[in-house]
C-alpha cells in the first residue's frame, strides 16, 4: 500500500542543543568544514548513513544520544564556539558595507539553484552558478535575496539498465525534511501568493524560505490545497511537463517572485531590491510584474518601463537560439487578455516586449533584454555569441555596439575545494582564500605536499568511485558474486581524467570513442596508463542524449577497460565535488564556440587540476598556454563527422604525448616535477580569476551599483524623471524619421595623409523636430575592408557649430590619423540623453544615405 501522504516527523531538541537547530537550518554549513565536523560528532555512524545531510541527522539520531549530547560539556562548548562564529559572521560588516551609496538591495531569481546535495533543485550549471552566486554575496555580504521555486521531485536521479540506458526516478521531497522554514504572515497563517489564470482559475503558492549564509532565498511552492491538481503540479519538476505547464512555472517564478519578495520584506524588515537580476529568460515575466506595480501607481506604461528598465540586470546564458524559451503568443495573449487582462498593462504592449523575427511567438530572452537596461553573457566568447545572436533587437548597430557585454563566471572556493588544500592554503596563505591578492604565494607551498594532497585526493576519488559502480552494477542485474574486479577498479597512482557534466549533443560525451582502438591503447599503456571518470545526466525528453550514455556504458562494460574507464550514475554536487577534487586532468571537448562558460574546469584547477579543453567558454579567455591545454579545434570544417574525426585525433595525440607524459615523468625523488610547475603556474594563473567572489565584485561593480543609481535618479522626487525621460523617448522616437545627415565635408590632409595628420569634418544634420541637446553626430572611423566596410571603427563625437532655422545644425570636429594602411570614416547620428545607458539603447540611428567624402586610400 502506498501512503496517501508523506511528512517528516521532526526531532524535538533538549533546550542545552537548541543552537543544533540554528546550525543546521542555515546552509553555511554546506561551505563550512567545522560545522560538518560538529554534526558528524552528533552520531558518526549515522551521520554516515544519511549521507552527511544536516536536517536527515537530527531526524534519525536517538533521543538518548541527544540527552548524553545536552550533558557532555565538551560537546556544548563546541555548539556555543560554532553558534557564535556563524552569529558573527552573519552580522559582521564584510566587504560590501564598505561600498559607498551601492545598492539596498538585489533581487536575484533563477529557476534552479545547487546549493548543497540535501537540498536538490538544480538539474547543471546554471544552478551551480546560481548558488555559488549567492554563497559568494553571502561571504562579501552583499544584500541580495534569492528567489526560485521549490520542486517537489527535484530535477531526477539516474540509473541504468542492464544495457546501459538511462532510467529516471522521481523520489518525493518532503519540505519538513529540507533546511527550509516556512514563511508566515504575524498572524502564523502561512504567506500565500496568488496569480490569475485564464478561465478565472487561480494560481496559489506557499513561500519557502532557505537561508543561505546571510542570503535569504525564498522557493515558492505550489502544492497547497487551494490549488487543483493541476495548478498543485506547477511546482512538481525541475524543467518538466509540456508548454502550458512550463509558462506556468515561470510566470510563478517572475511574478509570483516579486509578489513573494514583497511578502518577505513586509515580514522580515529586509530592505526592499532596488536592482533585480534576471538569471536566464525564465524568469523574465518578473518585469511585467513591476510595471504592472507602477502603473497601478499611476504611471503610464512607457514610464513604468523606463523605471523598470533601469533597476534590471539580465544575464543570459544560453549560445543557441534552441536553448531559449519560446511560447506561442496566442499562449500569452490568453494569459495577460480577456477576463485575465491586467487594466494598466496592455496586452499588445506585452506581446511587443516579446516579438521576434518568427511571427506568432513570444520570446522570453528578447523580453528579458527589453525590460532590462543593463545586459551581459558569461564569458567574454559568449558575449561576443551573444552580440551576433541577438543583434536583430538593435538593427542599423554594428555587432560590435549590441550593448550585451559580459562577466565571466567563478565559483565558490569553500564549496569546490578539497578541505586538504584549504586547510594547506590557510596554514600557509591565510590571507588567499576567496582573495584575489596573494596567490603568488603558491610558490613558497613545498612540492612534496601539493603531490601528497593531489595523491590523497585521487585515492579518495578511487575509493568512492568503486562503492559507486558496485551500486550501480547491482542496480543493473548483477550479482555480487561477479563484482570482485571492482575492487581493483582504478589505480590511485594512475593519471586521472575526469569528464562530467549534462550530456547535450553538443558537449560530446563520446568524441573519445571515435577510434576505440586508440582509446584502448591510452587506457592500457603498460608503462602510462590512463584511467577516466565520467559522469553525466541527459535530459528526460533527450533520446540522443541517452544514446550517447549508453555508448560510453558498453564501453566501459568492456571487461579488458572496465577497470580503467567507468561511468558513475546519478551525477549531483556529491559526486562533483569528488571528482573536481580527485581529477588529475579535466576534459571538456564541446563544439566551438557553443559553452557559454563552463565552470567544473575552474573547480578542477583551484584544486590543482589541470584542463585539457577545447578553447571554448572560460577557457578560451584565461588558457595561456602553460596551465594546462587546448584541444585544437577544426573550426570552419563543415562535414560534422569529419571535425569529430580530426579535434579527437588531436585529443589522442595530447593525452599520449604531453599530459601522461609529463605525469610519469618523474626523477628519482619520485616527484612530477614538471608536472607540479603547470599545476604552481595554473593555481597562480586561474586562481584569482575563477573564483566566485572576483565575479561577485564585478556584477557589483559593473552592474548592480550602476543599476541602482539609473532607479534611482529615475524615481527621485515621486518619479519625475522617469516621466520626463519616458516622454524625450517618445518623442525622439516619433521624430527620429526626420533626422537625416544632409552633407560631410572633409579637409585637412590634402591628396596624400600621412600619419600624424588629422581629418578636419564638417557635416550638416536635418534634425526635424529635435535639438542638438536630443542628438549625438559621431565620426566612425578606422580601417575599411574590402568592401569600404569599417572594421572595428573607433567614434568620436562632433561639436555643434551652428544652427539655422531651419531645422539644420553644422557639427564640426576632427580625426587622428594614427596609423598607416586603407582608412575610413562615416558620420552617423544616435539619440543623446544623460539616462542613457548605451547608444544603442533606443536602437535608432541614422547614417548617410550615400557615403561621402569617403576615399578609398592608404595612410602614408
Amino acid at each position: 500500500m502506498r501512503a496517501i501522504r508523506r511528512f517528516t516527523v521532526r526531532t524535538v531538541l533538549p533546550a542545552e542543543l537548541a543552537a543544533l537547530g540554528e546550525l543546521v537550518h542555515n546552509l553555511r554549513w554546506s561551505w563550512h568544514p567545522e560545522t560538518l565536523d560538529l554534526f558528524a560528532e552528533v552520531d558518526p555512524d549515522t551521520w554516515e548513513r544519511v549521507g552527511h545531510d544536516p536536517v536527515a541527522l537530527l531526524g534519525a539520531v536517538e533521543p538518548e544520544r541527544l540527552r548524553e549530547l545536552a550533558a557532555d560539556r565538551r560537546f556544548l562548548r563546541r555548539l556555543a564556539d560554532a553558534a557564535d562564529d556563524l552569529r558573527e559572521y552573519m552580522t559582521a560588516p564584510r566587504w560590501y558595507q564598505s561600498l559607498p551609496d551601492a545598492a539596498r538591495a538585489i533581487g536575484y531569481f533563477s529557476p534552479e539553484y545547487g546549493i548543497a546535495a540535501a537540498l536538490p533543485q538544480y538539474s547543471g550549471g546554471l544552478g551551480i552558478l546560481a548558488g555559488d552566486h549567492l554563497k559568494a554575496a553571502s561571504d562579501l555580504g552583499v544584500p541580495i535575496l534569492g528567489v526560485g521555486l521549490l520542486y517537489r521531485h527535484g530535477y531526477f536521479t539516474q540509473s541504468l539498465s542492464p544495457e546501459g540506458w538511462q532510467l529516471e526516478h522521481y523520489p518525493s521531497l518532503d519540505p519538513g525534511g529540507l533546511p527550509l522554514t516556512l514563511l508566515k504572515e504575524a498572524d502564523g497563517n502561512p504567506v500565500r501568493v496568488r496569480i490569475g489564470l485564464p478561465e478565472h482559475r487561480t494560481l496559489h503558492a506557499q513561500v519557502w524560505v532557505a537561508q543561505v549564509g546571510r542570503v535569504p532565498l525564498l522557493l515558492l511552492d505550489s502544492d497547497v490545497a487551494e490549488n487543483d491538481n493541476a495548478e498543485r503540479d506547477v511546482t512538481d519538476r525541475l524543467y518538466g511537463g509540456g508548454t502550458d505547464h512550463r509558462l506556468k512555472q515561470e510566470l510563478l517564478l517572475g511574478i509570483g517572485g516579486v509578489r513573494a519578495i514583497r511578502a518577505y520584506c513586509r515580514i522580515s524588515g529586509h530592505p526592499e531590491p532596488e536592482v533585480f537580476h534576471t538569471n536566464e529568460g525564465h524568469a523574465g515575466f518578473l518585469g511585467l510584474e513591476r510595471i504592472r506595480e507602477l502603473t497601478e501607481a499611476r504611471l503610464s506604461f512607457e514610464e513604468a518601463l523606463e523605471a523598470v528598465r533601469s533597476g534590471t540586470v539580465f544575464t543570459t546564458h544560453t549560445p543557441v537560439p534552441a536553448g531559449i524559451d519560446r511560447f506561442p503568443a496566442e499562449l500569452i495573449a490568453r494569459q495577460f487578455g480577456g477576463e485575465n487582462a491586467w487594466p494598466t498593462v496592455p496586452v499588445d504592449r506585452i506581446l511587443g516586449l516579446g516579438a521576434e523575427d518568427e511571427p506568432g511567438v513570444f520570446n522570453m530572452a528578447a523580453m528579458g533584454m527589453r525590460l532590462a537596461q543593463r545586459v551581459n553573457g558569461v564569458s567574454q566568447l559568449h558575449g561576443e555569441v551573444s552580440r551576433e545572436m541577438f543583434k536583430g533587437l538593435w538593427p542599423g548597430f554594428d555587432v560590435d555596439e549590441v550593448p550585451i557585454g559580459s562577466i565571466t563566471n567563478g565559483v565558490h572556493a569553500p564549496t569546490w575545494v578539497g578541505r586538504e588544500i584549504m586547510e594547506l592554503a590557510g596554514r600557509e596563505l591565510p590571507s588567499l582564500v576567496e582573495r584575489a591578492q596573494g596567490w603568488e604565494g603558491v610558490s613558497k607551498i613545498a612540492d612534496e605536499d601539493i603531490w601528497a594532497i593531489r595523491g590523497r585526493m585521487r585515492a579518495r576519488l578511487v575509493e568512492a568511485a568503486r562503492v559507486r559502480l558496485r551500486r550501480s552494477w547491482l542496480d543493473r542485474g548483477a550479482s555480487p558474486a561477479e563484482l570482485g574486479w571492482i575492487d581493483e577498479a582504478l589505480d590511485p597512482e594512475v593519471l586521472t581524467i575526469g569528464f562530467a557534466r549534462r550530456v547535450p549533443s553538443y558537449k560530446r560525451l563520446t568524441l573519445m570513442l571515435s577510434d576505440p582502438a586508440r582509446l584502448r591503447e591510452l587506457l592500457l599503456h603498460p608503462e602510462r596508463p590512463v584511467q577516466i571518470v565520467i559522469a553525466g545526466k541527459a535530459h528526460p525528453a533527450d533520446e540522443g542524449g541517452k544514446k550517447l550514455i549508453q555508448q560510453i556504458v558498453k564501453f566501459a562494460d568492456s571487461e579488458d577497460v572496465r577497470h580503467r574507464i567507468v561511468f558513475l550514475p546519478d551525477y549531483d554536487m556529491a559526486l562533483g565535488q569528488l571528482l573536481v577534487q580527485g581529477c588529475d586532468v579535466w576534459m571538456n571537448n564541446p563544439l566551438r564556440p557553443l559553452e557559454a562558460c563552463g565552470t567544473s574546469g575552474m573547480k578542477a584547477a583551484l584544486n590543482g587540476g589541470l584542463n585539457l579543453s577545447i578553447r571554448d567558454g572560460w577557457w578560451d579567455e584565461w588558457f595561456d598556454g602553460t596551465n594546462g591545454w587546448a584541444i585544437p579545434t577544426a573550426d570552419g570544417v563543415t562535414d560534422p563527422d569529419r571535425r569529430d574525426e580530426l579535434e579527437a585525433t588531436a585529443l589522442y595525440d595530447l593525452i599520449e604525448h604531453e599530459v601522461a607524459d609529463r605525469f610519469y615523468d618523474r626523477p628519482a625523488d619520485g616527484l612530477p616535477r614538471r608536472w607540479l610547475e603547470m599545476v604552481r603556474h595554473t593555481l597562480t594563473s586561474l586562481g584569482p580569476k575563477v573564483l566566485a567572489g572576483r565575479m561577485l565584485r564585478d556584477y557589483v561593480v559593473g552592474l548592480y551599483t550602476p543599476a541602482a543609481h539609473s532607479a534611482r535618479a529615475l524615481t527621485a522626487g515621486g518619479h519625475g524623471p522617469v516621466k520626463d525621460f519616458a516622454s524625450w523617448k517618445l518623442k525622439v522616437g516619433r521624430a527620429w524619421p526626420g533626422v537625416r545627415v544632409e552633407h560631410v565635408e572633409a579637409s585637412g590632409v590634402g591628396d596624400t595623409p600621412e600619419v600624424g595628420a588629422s581629418l578636419e569634418l564638417r557635416a550638416t544634420i536635418a534634425m526635424g523636430e529635435l535639438s542638438p541637446e536630443d542628438i549625438e553626430v559621431q565620426v566612425a572611423y578606422g580601417r575599411v575592408g574590402v568592401h569600404d566596410e569599417l572594421v572595428h571603427p573607433s567614434y568620436a563625437p562632433l561639436t555643434a557649430d551652428s544652427r539655422a532655422d531651419d531645422g539644420r545644425a553644422v557639427f564640426t570636429g576632427s580625426v587622428p590619423l594614427q596609423s598607416t594602411g586603407a582608412f575610413g570614416y562615416t558620420v552617423r547620428v544616435v539619440p543623446s540623453h544623460p539616462l542613457m545607458a548605451a547608444p544603442a539603447e533606443l536602437g535608432l540611428v541614422t547614417v548617410p544615405q550615400e557615403p561621402e567624402g569617403m576615399t578609398n586610400g592608404t595612410l602614408r
